[in-house]
């Protein structure tokens, strides 16, 4: 049996009168990159959210890193890295202090070191002394999940990581992200873009109306629900159809 990272059992979550959360279950192995689809308002950063402990639950259970989200919040939160939808980074400090500064925070020895690796890692040495006020989107999305990675955390929940980047960005961002669930990293991924789940994902949940309706590797979702026929799409990748199909199915019952 895997090792798992995540478990969530009956998670339910209401904002007074309005239900969010209905009974919510999944787990996560480690070291594998898991895709939480859903579209705008369909509970997805609630989860997170509950997960990374800036949320409490109304019901269920949740442990990360085989730590109880409620009873054991200070070792979850150590046991994790949050990026969320924009980068957290500080202007007008370089790409290297902003580093530095969260080395010093979580106490690291040789934070000059730590930032120096983790610049490299990411592409950012030759940017490394400019003020971040200066880097594209791009490159502040890849100083931010550096600034992540300071620590070496087990577990990383990236909430829309790639919102807002330019296609060159994305791909650049999903470069990062395999690497880092190739080096044994658990990746917690939301995502809208479809096609970034179906290029990052081992396993894929999607979430619709407060509820996992369907769940699986890209292969047992393309199995289980073939393609819709949909009138209007943008665009429209595989994974895309089958989203599609799947919320379809669901809105007629």
């Amino acid at each position: 049996m895997q090792n798992i990272s995540i478990q969530v059992k009956d998670l339910q979550k209401s904002y007074k009168k309005l239900t969010v959360l209905k009974g919510v279950h999944f787990t996560v192995e480690a070291g594998s990159i898991f895709a939480l689809l859903g579209s705008n308002g369909a509970g997805k950063t609630t989860i997170v959210k509950i997960l990374t402990t800036l949320l409490k639950q109304d019901g269920g259970t949740a442990t990360v890193n085989g730590f109880d989200v409620v009873s054991k919040p200070d070792n979850v939160r150590q046991s994790l890295s949050l990026t969320g939808q924009f980068a957290a980074v500080d202007e007008i400090l370089t790409g290297q202090e902003n580093l530095i500064m969260i080395a010093r925070l979580r106490h690291l020895k040789n934070p000059r070191q730590v930032a120096d690796d983790l610049l490299t890692r990411f592409g950012l040495t030759d940017a490394a002394n400019r003020r971040v006020s200066t880097y594209s989107g791009g490159m502040r999305r890849r100083l931010d999940l550096a600034m992540s990675l300071v620590g070496k955390p087990p577990i990383i929940f990236l909430d829309e990581p790639t919102s807002g980047l330019d296609p060159e960005g994305r791909i650049a961002v999903w470069k990062v992200v395999k690497e880092l669930a190739d080096g044994g990293m658990t990746v917690f991924l939301t995502t809208q873009y479809l096609e970034e789940a179906e290029q990052l994902a081992d396993y894929i949940a999607i979430l619709h109306e407060g509820r996992i309706i369907a769940d699986g590797t890209l292969m047992d979702l393309k199995k289980r629900f073939p393609p819709a026929q949909v009138e209007y799409v943008e665009k429209q990748p595989t994974l895309e159809e089958i989203f599609l199909a799947i919320i379809g199915k669901k809105g007629e019952q």
